[in-house]
């Protein structure tokens, strides 16, 4: 909307912002139904009457009213960022998030009409007006509310990845890292860095990586291993490999992957066995007990 162009939508909101909220609070109360997910009705309730404030106090900026990216609307982003991040850790879903602003539009019309029905230029002008706020404003909640899922999403793959890379302690200076799914860089850094942490705090001397749970081993994964056990070295520690199956073995050779003089194992049990000689020890099976008379 042009500058010199003047609209009645912020005096139209001064004057019936309280039965604007009212409305508006019971619309999306209506919406949301029987859906138990998303905020509680208090939480509704104060967002609801912090944003229409906002909102009112924006719209008086008569050199920017309809325009959400200017400085005049800073606070009304502010309050739905805020309030995106807060439903969705609540757990109202994208739809949900959005529609607390897309709610607004059919109550501000319905007010619209009730007062400007008899202009129907003004009516248009006051409609067109508040359907590209409230449209912009929809569109940065929803931008904000993925960002917000994507930000969980990842914090969650991050977890869930330190998860699934343990580093055990098997015997003393001995330490097995069990790797199970694919690798890829992102994974492998953090696999390097878990086990050289361990290496530093438990001194150990030896770390079987064991891959019986990764599905295929290309030249990417083969290279990753090599990092690892580079890295290792470097700290200190041995690496033995193990979970080389006949497959496995065979895509090797066939990608001309040199492993070096890394020790490969079928098993890790028979990682485990090498372990313990390098380290002095060895496991047998101990003499059966007699039974004395009387017993």
């Amino acid at each position: 909307m042009p500058q010199n162009e003047s609209t009645v939508l912020p005096e139209f909101l001064l004057r019936n912002q309280t039965q604007i909220l009212k409305d508006w609070i019971a619309e999306q109360v209506r919406a949301r139904g029987s859906s138990k997910g998303g905020v509680k009705e208090q939480d509704l309730e104060r967002q609801s009457a912090e944003f229409l404030n906002a909102f009112q106090e924006a719209s008086q900026r008569a050199d920017a009213a309809d325009d959400i990216e200017a400085d005049s609307w800073t606070r009304v982003r502010d309050i739905l960022t805020d309030l995106s991040t807060e439903q969705a850790r609540q757990g109202a879903t994208p739809v949900q998030i959005a529609t607390f602003v897309f709610s607004l539009k059919q109550i501000l019309f319905r007010f619209l009409q009730s007062e400007l029905s008899k202009t129907p230029e003004l009516f248009a002008k006051e409609i067109w007006q508040t359907t590209r706020i409230i449209d912009g404003l929809g569109l940065f909640t929803t931008q904000v509310a993925m960002k917000s899922r994507e930000d969980v999403i990842s914090r969650q793959q991050a977890e869930m990845l330190e998860l699934s890379t343990p580093v055990v302690k098997l015997w003393e200076g001995v330490l097995a890292l069990p790797l199970i799914g694919t690798l890829d860089s992102e994974r492998t850094q953090v696999v390097m860095e878990n086990l050289l942490e361990e290496i530093v705090r438990s001194g150990a001397g030896i770390a079987i990586i064991d891959i019986t749970g990764v599905p295929t081993v290309d030249t990417l994964v083969a290279q990753h291993l090599l990092k690892t056990v580079a890295a290792a070295r470097l700290m200190g520690a041995e690496c033995i490999i193990s979970g080389i199956r006949p497959q496995i073995a065979s895509t090797i050779v066939h990608l001309g992957v040199n492993l070096g003089d890394v020790v490969t194992k079928a098993t890790l049990a028979d990682a485990f066995s090498i372990a313990l000689r390098r380290n002095g020890l060895v496991v047998g099976k101990l003499a059966p007990v007699r039974k004395q008379a009387g017993e």
